[in-house]
């Protein structure tokens, strides 16, 4: 039924245009509540229509500089005071549809005389109104984006709007906009949406079961952007075993850049189920690592924390604070076992940082005559069998 619904509002669109009152008719209403010196200017265009309708395309020209100018000077003067260029921006963005609006409204005027009204003078004024609304929206969407930007910028102390969140909100006006203005064009043109949403409804349905892969990676990513577990140039660790530093973040996939240069793509209806660990998360991107050393029984104590000690604050990428500092952690079975812990500035630098540290602390221990022990087994052998010693 919403097939034929849908057809058949198709089939009459140009009937129900003719012969239901247009957006041309309701201006035609407006000429009831003119003052009486504008009258006597409708009156003679009514009777001599050519020349009419120049100069009403004319007046309205005139007409839509000057609101444009007026409101130019006028929110100019209001936007002085400010320190940020947006305001700049959003004037500068809504000035084509207001001169639009105006001047379109004065086309319609200067066509009626020529056309007698009819279906003809309906279709005209329905396709200038037309004309205006998709000004308005091509002017809201950019003014919108612009808008978001200003709410969550950084430099405010309260921001009103989170930075990771405009991404969404800009999606989220952009289809309230467009939804707006296409039920605004399907009513001016006389056309019932309610049968084509029906009909959208079932195709939505049909597309949500063909394509639920792809919508869980797309809801997904949605959360992503707004709960924001990691975002570009972090570096993060996934359960799975992946870690790389975060490239790209978008509604259907993240990818990552691992150490080897590899580019792994994840769809987000994994990660977001995945356990995260976040190495540039916490208060600041610095990350610490640890190198463990064991020194043999008998060695000074105080001499190896010492040594290893020095050789963190002489390393030039290990930050200065937190101060790098040692602990010993157990009695092993054939050492005791330290441990150096020390800052790096960045998550990128772990292993470059962890193999020099290695290097300098086994040079400075055999220059120390520290000894690294390492697993050995004495075998004592009580008696031999008396085949053997024979």
């Amino acid at each position: 039924m919403a097939q034929d619904s849908t057809s058949s509002s198709s089939e009459n669109i140009t009937e129900t245009v003719a012969e239901s009152p247009g957006f041309s008719d309701r201006i035609d209403s407006l000429k009831e509540f003119l003052p009486e010196p504008l009258m006597a200017v409708w009156e003679t265009v009514v009777e001599h229509p050519f020349i009419g309708s120049i100069a009403v395309v004319l007046f309205g020209y005139i007409a839509a500089r000057a609101v444009g100018w007026l409101m130019g000077k006028t929110l100019v003067q209001l936007t002085k005071r400010t320190k940020t260029t947006t305001d700049d921006k959003l004037i500068a963005l809504l000035m084509r549809p207001m001169f639009l609006t105006v001047f379109l409204f004065f086309l319609v005027l200067a066509i009626r005389p020529l056309t007698s009204g009819g279906s003809f003078y309906n279709i005209f004024g329905n396709v200038m109104a037309s004309i205006v609304i998709m000004s308005w929206l091509m002017a809201l969407l950019p003014a919108s984006k612009l808008i978001l930007e200003s709410l969550g910028r950084n430099h405010q102390r309260f921001p009103l709007i989170e930075e990771r969140t405009i991404p969404l909100f800009n999606i989220l006006f952009m289809v309230l906009l467009l939804g707006f203005a296409s039920y605004a064009l399907l009513m001016l043109w006389g056309i019932n949406p309610a049968a084509w949403l029906a009909s959208a409804g079932v195709l939505g349905i049909a597309i949500g079961f063909a394509a639920r892969d792809t919508l869980a990676n797309l809801f997904s990513g949605v959360f992503i952007v707004a709960d924001a577990p990691y975002q570009i140039g972090d570096f993060v660790n996934l359960d799975s075993g992946e870690r790389g530093q975060v490239t790209s973040v978008g509604l259907r996939s993240t990818r990552l850049i691992t150490r080897d240069d590899v580019e792994i793509t994840i769809p987000n209806a994994v990660i977001a189920n995945a356990k995260i660990i976040n190495e540039s998360g916490g208060p600041y991107e610095k990350s610490r690592i640890r190198i463990k050393v064991g020194v043999a029984y008998g060695s000074d104590i105080d001499h190896v924390v010492a040594v290893l000690e020095d050789i963190a604050k002489n390393n030039h990428a290990i930050a200065p604070a937190p101060a790098p500092r040692v602990r010993m952690r157990r009695f092993g079975d054939s050492s005791l076992d330290f441990e150096l812990l020390c800052w790096i500035n960045a998550p990128v630098e772990r292993g470059k940082v962890s193999h020099e540290l290695h290097m300098q602390v086994y040079k400075r221990f055999v220059a120390e005559n520290i000894e690294i022990p390492f697993p050995q087994q004495d075998i004592y052998v009580r008696s031999m069998p008396e085949h053997i010693s024979e």
